[in-house]
């Protein structure tokens, strides 16, 4: 029987990787070149993610690359009130560490056998167990995993469903070597998260395990064609940074130098989501994980839940070797609770951080009581 997977993504991983480890073979599609063809972004928050990991029998390694003062953070308002510094002791647990994703991928990676993930192929469509790709060629399946993101296309051979926008547009930056070239704005930021929400906005700066500190700026309740109507000229990143520090009236000069001393990556993103409970009549060849099943706002539980899928499904695979599609409907059911629930608290996060008094309605969450 073979188990074909498309997308070479952290729960693509995780699924092949606990499948290895149960000595069940399969093969990763992924479209991208090689590894090193584009960046793969910032921090994680990995929390209940680190489970798929201990199925994988990687948690040693992940604790070898996760950085547990990631967990420290800082709220504050636009004005410069600071709201809740919350410091991780050295000897801290690691609940919630934050790891680079890009170190995080090639640790599940380097953890597979030579030849598991097939790079180059981009996946064009599927039936009667034929994959089709862009170049023209073709592999078989018997059991096909997307695995392939918010714009998947494999999802379409299960549901119609699409990602929405969900009214929040992000600009992100960044600031590399920060503690050599700006030691203030290093300080200032600290180890960890830092938060800046009010006003309808949000700042989030970012430590990085390579000493850059990636900053998004968010701007809520705005619609899919913002971009368009703000004027930034994302050509010419000085200009795009002065027209950033215009949108934010009234802020604290300090918050404005964070992004006049971000280098040329200026990069606009519109934030989607899938549909809160999303489901699908069960198919026994084929199923989805990760954002290709249930898209949901960046607020911290996206990785975590596709790690999840790709673990509770490569055990449900390896607990029926000899019935798929019970390992299928198995797996379907206990991602569509779990996901669901995330995806609750995912989007009351984010009516949070939309509403007028965001920075207060976040302490409240982060300190109840």
């Amino acid at each position: 029987m073979t188990i074909t997977i498309v997308g070479a993504g952290l729960g693509g991983l995780a699924l092949a990787r606990v499948l290895h480890v149960n000595g069940i073979e399969a093969v990763v599609y992924e479209r991208e070149a090689s590894r090193e063809a584009r960046g793969q972004g910032g921090m994680l928050d990995i929390h209940s993610g680190q489970r798929a990991l201990r199925e994988a029998g990687l948690i040693d390694q992940f604790h070898s690359i996760a950085r547990g003062e990631g967990q420290d953070m800082r709220l504050l308002e636009p004005d410069g009130t600071l709201l809740l510094q919350e410091d991780t002791p050295d000897d801290a647990p690691l609940d919630r560490p934050e790891v680079d994703r890009a170190d995080l991928r090639n640790l599940l990676l380097d953890s597979l056998p030579e030849g598991v993930v097939r790079w180059g192929h981009a996946f064009e469509s599927a039936d009667n167990g034929l994959l089709h790709f862009a170049d023209g060629s073709t592999a078989t399946y018997d059991l096909l995993v997307g695995a392939d993101g918010a714009q998947s296309r494999v999802r379409a051979l299960l549901t119609d469903a699409r990602p929405a926008h969900i009214g929040q547009n992000v600009v992100e930056l960044g600031i590399p070597d920060i503690d050599r070239t700006h030691p203030d704005l290093a300080a200032m930021v600290g180890r960890g998260n830092y938060w800046v929400l009010g006003n309808g906005l949000s700042l989030a700066a970012q430590r990085n395990g390579d000493g850059r500190v990636r900053i998004g700026l968010s701007f809520y309740n705005t619609g899919e064609d913002w971009f368009a109507t703000t004027g930034i000229p994302f050509d010419d990143p000085a200009a795009a940074r002065a027209r950033l520090i215009d949108l934010l009236p009234g802020w604290d000069a300090r918050f404005t130098a964070l992004i006049a001393a971000c280098d040329n990556t200026v990069v606009p993103r519109s934030i989607t989501s899938l549909p809160i409970g999303l489901t699908w009549p069960s198919r026994p060849d084929v199923t989805l994980l990760g954002d290709a099943a249930h898209l949901m706002p960046p607020v911290g539980e996206g990785a975590n839940m596709a790690l999840l899928d790709g673990a509770v499904l490569g055990l449900a695979l390896a607990a029926h070797r000899d019935d798929f599609p019970s390992a299928v409907e198995e797996y379907e059911r206990e991602m569509f609770e779990r996901t669901s629930t995330a995806a609750r608290m995912s989007a009351r996060i984010q009516e949070l951080l939309t509403s007028p008094d965001a920075s207060r309605r976040m302490l409240e969450f982060f300190q109840p009581g």
